[in-house]
């Protein structure tokens, strides 16, 4: 049987109720959930809050996860972007209840516009990744879309765990500049 990933083993201990195991699972993937949090709601103060109440649904729902992979990232990205969801719902309800009048075409309007800056966005992102070395773009690939931990993939593409994480900070620092263009435009 292949041993088990840092994760898988966490997950393992954590789901059996080890506190400490859960703390390391937190530690290894909080920035990428706030990242997350932060890309759907747009505000730090929500991200916070949400990043919070996916760990807390994670520690909660452990017991009956079976990890699917090597890396629980996926998982806690599910969970993320539903309580991210919610938040947005709560944001909408919210502001319907506190105006004098709601007009009924605001939403579909604000989807619109929502949907028009995720496109730009994605684009953007998507420009930005395709200017970055090959190194950089697998880097990327493994680290931010597929949930990697540095040294699996400093393992994966025969780099130190130093390189990985110094130019993932390098490209994470790019692609936020990328971001900010987007939505100050």
């Amino acid at each position: 049987m292949p041993s088990q990933t840092t994760d898988q083993r966490w997950a393992a201990q954590a789901a059996a109720g080890d506190e400490g195991a859960f703390r390391e699972l937190y530690r290894a993937h909080v920035r990428p959930v706030y990242w997350i949090a932060q890309g759907i709601l747009a505000s730090p103060a929500d991200a916070e809050d949400v990043t919070q109440e996916t760990f807390v649904v994670a520690w909660r729902k452990l017991p009956g996860l079976e990890l699917q992979g090597e890396s629980i990232l996926p998982w806690l990205a599910t969970i993320c972007r539903f309580q991210a969801a919610n938040r947005l719902r709560q944001r909408r309800r919210d502001r319907a209840h506190t105006a004098d009048a709601v007009d009924e075409d605001l939403a579909s309007t604000v989807s619109v516009e929502e949907q028009v800056i995720t496109a730009a966005l994605a684009a953007r992102i998507a420009a930005e990744v395709g200017t970055l070395s090959e190194l950089d773009r697998e880097i990327f690939r493994l680290c931010a879309a597929e949930g990697y931990a540095y040294q699996a993939a400093a393992e994966e593409l025969g780099v130190t765990h130093a390189v990985v994480r110094n130019r993932l900070s390098r490209v994470r620092t790019q692609l936020r500049g990328a971001v900010k263009e987007v939505k100050d435009a």
